[in-house]
């Protein structure tokens, strides 16, 4: 039985029309998916589905009584959850009936009406709606969704927009509607949110409509999926996978149909010219019927798609880079801010509450080190790297739950952070691109074009045809910046990543905002790239498809998982933990002395010949080493010694270091005196940059052989 029903619906914006004619139908306890590219009118269908927006032409019936919810993408939060005490109660509040009998019994039994049949009545539909376990789903769908059990009590109203996102998704969720429309759910959640939620939607006995990117999760959540293509809706049943297959299918037989087609068109074409020639009147006209009655079927035109190139635009292919990427040993990674002027006491302690730097973030403990004339250095620890190490050729994913510090280690990777403590160190040859997934940064110019233009000096057709491969054709390249839509960013971010040569990817979130078709364009690269990838990313499709290891992030610590993503969840569901992993590395490369509190060394190490090597939407150079202050040096414990072992690894890694970064440096210098290199501006400015990363490398290596030196056993 339909619950709603859509008949030639028609929907305009100005003169352009995104639904052309559109029938469906959604019946009791159907699972939908609804996908298509971005702009294909999904959202747009949703609405009218919701009634939040009317047709310009056609009718929407719905249901008599039926309940209808609707999740947006963005936080759309209203006076209710925002005045509420608490985020508990704000949920809470979706169970409106629940709330309302609630109300009701409550008056009935202070009023002793509890003999009334209408008393009988509610209580019994009280008990029909579960409202004896309404708390227990509540801090289910909090707990579920990523909320520690310390925020259900704070007001609402300090919640992060994706935080309300997430809030608001719970609430819907305690409202249980007979139809349930959900507009990308998953861009806000973390892995076990999406297996959480995925198992929830399972067991819900009411309809849904989904418009998702995240195929992985259409699979486990629908049995039909619309397609919006061409301004119209065409309906699959099975899951998404099933979809695929039967879309690829379809799509083969459309050409083969439309190539017939045209081969029968010009062949009665051809018999209309030689019976005309022939002045037989008789056949030429009834093979003029017989085209006329042919409707020519063009071969359907290839929808525009993501082309990642193989090479970058200014430089072709990167350099080789020698077999470690990246090693981490010891490395703490965090947020650290000097406050000047705090007033210190005699024990060296802040006397008051000194203030943070607001890009600290949330993260564990924050501790104090002592600097000159009245400052402090206040350390926002985010996560402890026992070790890890980055090989050439690798495609590593870094998962783990939302505000671990995946996002916190892949900048300190990427120069944007400076280790707290530890040893970070990028290999030899390295060529390092960023692409951040705070998409919020400015980016310099005012349109697209200009902000190609302004990373690196182009002609505009060169510009023109970078930013073709990205889907900004003709006038697109003259929009402002400031007025993309989220997938247009997205695009515009990978444009600029692809300008200058890297054998070193680090891609936060890159799927954020991307349609179906634009990650699998992305993944078809990153599958085939060889370039060494590190990759934070909630797609478990692009995890499974490209990654061959994980770094897992969580509590407070990061440690290697040797498999990929199902293997993973599988181990974990065996009693596989973070914690117990990073006990065993302790052991294997420490023999059984954990690093958990000693061996402080004096500030972050970091080797990184292509430090600079900077994505666009990374921001900016790499950050400096951080400032010991003056007080550091006296105050800190002693440094840890190495064990023989770890002390001989560790000299034969910076010997390597030192004469590679030596042999670079005079290679760079003989290039700097070449007049061809001087009359290429590219050339002139790459060998110039290298140079200076270089030498910022050699005195980083330098001063970690003094640290190895003083800590040798």
């Amino acid at each position: 039985m339909s619950i709603v029903r859509l008949e030639s619906v028609v929907r305009e914006v100005g003169d352009f029309v995104i639904l052309d004619h559109v029938d469906a139908a959604v019946a009791t306890g159907d699972r939908i998916g609804l996908v298509g590219p971005n702009g294909a009118g999904k959202t747009t269908l949703l609405r009218l589905v919701a009634g939040l927006d009317e047709p310009d032409q056609g009718e929407v019936h719905r249901k008599r009584g039926l309940t209808v919810a609707m999740l947006r993408q963005e936080a759309n939060v209203d006076a209710d959850f925002t005045s509420a005490p608490s985020l508990r109660q704000a949920v809470r509040a979706g169970a409106v009936r629940l709330e309302e009998l609630e109300r009701i019994l409550r008056y009935m039994e202070e009023a002793g009406r509890v003999t009334e049949p209408d008393y009988e009545r509610f209580q019994h539909e009280f008990d029909h709606l579960d409202g004896y376990g309404l708390d227990q789903r509540v801090e289910a769908a909090l707990s579920g969704l990523g909320f520690d059990r310390g925020q259900w009590d704070r007001p609402p109203t300090n919640l992060s927009g994706g935080e309300q996102t997430r809030a608001a998704l719970a609430r819907l969720l305690l409202a249980d509607p007979d139809l349930l429309l959900l507009d990308e759910p998953t861009n806000h959640l973390d892995l076990a949110a999406l297996e959480w939620l995925e198992l929830h939607l399972g067991r819900r006995h009411g309809s849904l409509l989904v418009a998702s990117h995240d195929r992985a999760f259409l699979d486990a959540t629908v049995n039909r999926v619309w397609e919006m293509r061409d301004r119209r809706l065409t309906p699959f049943r099975g899951s998404y996978s099933a979809y695929a297959r039967q879309r690829e299918e379809r799509d083969i037989r459309a050409v083969d149909e439309a190539e017939d087609r045209a081969g029968e068109i010009a062949r009665e074409r051809e018999l209309v010219q030689l019976y005309r020639h022939q002045r037989k009147f008789s056949k030429m006209h009834e093979h003029e019927g017989r085209l006329d009655a042919l409707e020519p079927l063009e071969k359907r035109r290839s929808e525009a798609r993501l082309r990642l190139p193989t090479e970058a635009l200014a430089g072709g292919g990167p350099a080789r880079s020698y077999e470690t990427v990246i090693r981490a040993e010891g490395l703490v990674v965090g947020y650290a801010a000097v406050v000047e002027g705090a007033a210190v006491d005699a024990d060296g302690a802040a006397a008051g509450p000194a203030p943070v730097d607001t890009a600290a973030g949330a993260g564990a403990g924050a501790a104090g080190a002592i600097g000159t004339a009245g400052a402090i250095r206040v350390e926002t620890p985010v996560a402890r790297v026992p070790w890890l190490e980055l090989r050439r050729g690798d495609r590593i994913g870094i998962v783990g739950p939302n505000g671990a510090g995946k996002t916190t280690l892949l900048r300190t990777i990427a120069g944007e952070l400076a280790p707290l403590d530890g040893v970070l160190e990028l290999g030899k040859n390295v060529q390092l691109m960023y692409l951040a997934q705070l998409r919020d940064a400015p980016i310099p110019g005012a349109t697209v074009l200009d902000a190609i233009l302004d990373a690196l000096p182009l002609t505009q057709g060169a510009a023109r045809g970078h930013l073709a491969r990205f889907l900004f054709r003709g006038d697109d390249v003259f929009k402002e910046v400031a007025a993309l839509s989220g997938g247009e960013r997205s695009r515009l971010e990978l444009a600029l990543l692809f300008l200058l040569p890297a054998n070193l990817l680090l891609l936060d979130e890159p799927t954020n905002h991307l349609d179906i078709p634009a990650r699998e364009a992305l993944e078809s690269f990153m599958a085939s790239t060889d370039a060494t990838l590190l990759v934070v990313s909630h797609d478990r499709r692009l995890l499974e498809k490209v990654c061959n290891s994980l770094w897992v992030v969580d509590g407070g610590l990061a440690v290697p998982f040797d498999g990929g993503y199902r293997a993973w969840r599988a181990a974990v569901a065996d009693g596989w933990t973070v914690k117990a992993a990073a006990e065993n590395e302790a052991r294997r490369l420490h023999g059984g002395r954990s690093q958990e509190s000693g061996g402080r060394r004096a500030g972050g190490t970091v080797g990184s010949p292509a430090r600079k090597s900077q994505a666009r939407s990374g921001g900016g150079a790499a950050t400096p080493s951080r400032p010991v202050a003056v007080a550091d040096v006296s105050l800190r414990p002693p440094i840890a010694k190495f064990s023989k072992d770890a002390y001989r690894r560790r000299k034969i890694q910076l010997d390597e270091e030192l004469a590679g970064l030596t042999e670079r440096k005079h290679r760079l210098e003989s290039a700097l005196a070449d007049p061809g290199v001087h009359g290429n501006f590219l050339e002139l400015r790459r060998v110039s940059g290298e140079l200076a990363n270089v030498d910022q490398a050699l005195a980083e290596v330098e001063q970690a052989w003094l640290e190895m030196e003083e800590a040798a056993p």
